[in-house]
């Protein structure tokens, strides 16, 4: 795997970030000092160390499986012709609240150090039974930052309801071209079953997400022998019955009374056996020849055990866009994979040779911690008199670079914030 620079597209970041540099945002509530106590609470972490041991790598693979295309014909005939992102925009009808009109509650999700610059909240009546997830953009989906000429937030959200926790996830797409008035209008994940004749929600939490050309990578949860889902944005489908159940109904198509729907085109899946990681974190890289897709998982902050880290390379083959690159029987391979002893991540990013990881906190009043990791050695954001590293937003629970305007992106609780990359590097001086 090789890194590259994309100089253009880093002059024009250069030129966006200076712009937005007089827009920082004053957020009070997020200086509150937090206790040397506290502080001593995060465990030192190590350098990232390889995983070089071909065993040790190949139970990191993924294996690919298409949604037959007659499946996904006979789903669009019965629905009507697949539509395209800007169809669901122009159906955003809900608004975020900016900064300025967010609640002192809602500003405690945000960061300490490096701050947001910019911030936006969740009504509750939008959000209400529905947890936050991932977050990608349309800097993920094309190196220009724009999809269709627009300015694109994708924000996964999953609620269970019922005795038998009936699960479901949605993608709120937001319309981020006035950074003042973002607008937003959702679709539900689903699942082709039945030859194409149905459908069912995808009954799983969405840890992470990744917009790549014209597909979506969401990430599956425990229980599902699936490590990932993909998801075409050229086929998404109308619904044609406002209910409450999910799938073929009596006059049409439902979708827990969501506008559009999107089908699963492909998943991933695993390998099975003991010690298989499962996929929890994953985010874009750009700077490696090809793109790549970074993963994380998910130990206990407790866990006895080292997190892996690795990635995937992205397909080359036009006919494969937005897919990664397959070997013999559909196979994915691990490219460099490590270990470190940091646990608890909740958001993973790499950027040239540094790796970046969100901490979550240990309860929803404390704050996480933000890592940048390589071969060499960690650091930590520090923040306060005492020099804290619990500076990070507790709730986080995704990284996204959107490298054309230099912002990472997450979400925590229901707050979408973003900060430069240049602060979080500034925060770990």
């Amino acid at each position: 795997m090789t890194h590259r620079g994309r100089h253009r597209r880093r002059n024009r970041g250069r030129a966006l970030r200076a712009a937005l540099a007089g827009t920082a945002l004053a957020l009070t509530a997020a200086a509150t000092m937090i206790s040397a106590s506290q502080a001593t609470d995060v465990e030192e972490a190590a350098a990232l160390r390889p995983l070089t041991a071909p065993a040790a790598k190949d139970r990191l693979h993924v294996t690919e499986r298409r949604v037959p295309q007659r499946w996904l014909d006979r789903l669009a005939s019965a629905m009507g012709r697949p539509v395209g992102v800007a169809a669901v925009l122009d159906a955003a009808d809900r608004a975020l609240r900016a900064s300025p009109d967010c609640t002192a509650e809602e500003r405690t999700a945000l960061p300490v150090a490096p701050a947001a610059t910019r911030a936006y909240c969740w009504d509750a009546a939008d959000t209400a039974g529905w947890r936050p997830g991932a977050v990608t953009t349309s800097g993920d989906a094309d190196d220009d930052g724009r999809w269709g000429g627009h300015r694109v937030i994708l924000s996964a959200w999953t609620r269970y309801e019922g005795p038998a926790g009936r699960g479901l996830a949605r993608v709120a797409f937001v319309d981020a071209d006035d950074p003042e008035r973002l607008r937003h209008a959702s679709a539900l994940l689903v699942v082709p079953v039945d030859g194409g004749r149905d459908y069912r929600g995808l009954a799983s939490p969405v840890s992470g997400m990744v917009w790549y050309q014209d597909k979506l990578l969401v990430t599956a949860g425990a229980g599902d022998r699936t490590a990932l889902y993909v998801y075409d944005l050229d086929r998404i489908q109308r619904t044609t019955v406002d209910a409450g159940t999910v799938g073929r109904v009596p006059g049409g198509w439902a979708a827990h009374g969501h506008r559009f729907v999107l089908p699963a085109v492909a998943s991933y899946t695993l390998p099975g056996g003991r010690d298989t990681p499962r996929p929890a974190g994953i985010s874009l890289d750009r700077s490696t020849a090809p793109d790549s897709l970074v993963v994380s998982e998910w130990v206990p902050a407790d866990g006895d055990r080292p997190t892996r880290l690795w990635r995937y390379s992205f397909s080359s083959d036009p006919a494969r866009a937005g897919l990664l690159a397959t070997g013999a029987a559909g196979r994915v391979s691990a490219g460099e994979a490590y270990e470190t002893r940091t646990t608890d991540v909740r958001g993973v990013l790499s950027y040239r040779s540094a790796w970046y990881l969100g901490r979550g906190a240990e309860a929803r009043d404390r704050r996480g911690t933000l890592w940048r990791q390589d071969t060499d050695g960690a650091r930590a954001t520090r923040c306060g008199a005492d020099e804290t590293r619990l500076c990070w937003s507790g709730g986080a629970q995704s990284l996204s670079y959107w490298e054309e305007t230099g912002e990472v992106w997450a979400q925590a609780d229901g707050v979408l914030f973003a900060t430069p990359l240049s602060s979080v590097e500034d925060a770990l001086r």
